[in-house]
């Protein structure tokens, strides 16, 4: 399957957002343990869309 650049870009984002949630939930000294949920959050719905996008992608392909 090939990805499109807009794929590619949000799958990008959802990575930084889940590197933030880790940054946020391995390091004490930030003391923003809340920040875990919003940050991981972010990032299962950028997952999500792409998850869309290749779904739609893939539909116009075949169709």
């Amino acid at each position: 399957m090939k990805m499109t650049e807009e794929l590619w870009l949000v799958v990008a984002i959802a990575a930084v957002w889940a590197a933030l949630a880790a940054v946020y939930a391995l390091v004490p000294s930030l003391g923003m343990p809340g920040y875990v949920r919003v940050w991981g959050g972010g990032a299962a719905l950028f997952l999500l869309l792409a998850a869309v996008l290749a779904a739609a992608g893939w539909t116009a392909r075949r169709g």
